[in-house]
């Protein structure tokens, strides 16, 4: 009897150690349920993964905004530790940072698609905001022209990889090529002429090949207004 009493308190003990939650197991934990696919998050599905009382996540994060801020925060963390080229290579650490960033909204696309709604001000966020003002400053740009092309980067490197993530958790099978336009358009050729030549071409495109061209795009535009600024 002793025995029983005794195996019962030390499953309690061991059930107790594995609730015990803090942010860290938390953020893992919301991580790995981001990971296996689901398009959002839950509270009561991250208490369930955890083995505790969905309420207790409350305790360390005051909203579901605040938990999804900081699992986005996380990515963003993780984005910047992929960047490994010299600070004198602005140009690839900009293009790891973007690339880093797609790969994570990807693989957690339950996360990454919330990029384009929500503001982390966290250590994630600002240094990836530093790492970019730092690379256009590299570039040759200055003030405003290093402000607005740091802020033209942030914006389509967020909106796209979040828009990719989304279609990837609702639809695309890893390493299935996801296209820009679910297509072909289907319109009158007489009233749009345009569309019905183009057609081919626009089925042809996919959202990453674009994710890149814009990237470099705005890399050039760093390029040409550098250039003026030293003519």
């Amino acid at each position: 009897m002793a025995t029983a009493t005794g195996s019962a308190r030390g499953r309690e003990a061991r059930g107790s150690t594995r609730a015990r939650l803090d942010r860290e197991s938390i953020i893992a934990a919301g991580l790995e349920l981001a990971a296996s696919g689901t398009s959002s998050i839950s509270v009561r599905e991250l208490g369930t993964h955890l083995g505790a009382d969905p309420t207790a996540i409350y305790r360390h994060f005051r909203s579901k905004e605040h938990l999804m801020q900081a699992l986005l925060d996380e990515l963003s963390s993780r984005t910047v530790a992929a960047v490994t080229a010299d600070r004198a290579d602005w140009r690839e650490r900009l293009r790891q940072l973007a690339q880093a960033t797609l790969a994570l909204y990807v693989e957690y696309p339950a996360v990454g698609a919330e990029a384009v709604v929500l503001t982390t001000h966290g250590p994630g966020e600002l240094d990836a905001i530093e790492l970019m003002l730092e690379a256009f400053s590299s570039a040759g740009l200055s003030g405003d022209d290093v402000v607005r092309h740091y802020a033209l980067l942030a914006s389509h490197v967020l909106s796209s990889a979040a828009g990719i993530a989304r279609a990837h958790g609702q639809r695309a099978a890893p390493g299935e090529a996801s296209p820009w336009f679910d297509g072909p358009i289907l319109a009158d050729p007489r009233k749009y002429p345009l569309i019905h030549a183009f057609n081919t071409q626009i089925a042809d495109l996919e959202d990453r090949e674009l994710f890149t061209m814009g990237v470099e795009s705005i890399i050039q535009s760093a390029e040409q207004g550098a250039a003026r600024d030293s003519a």
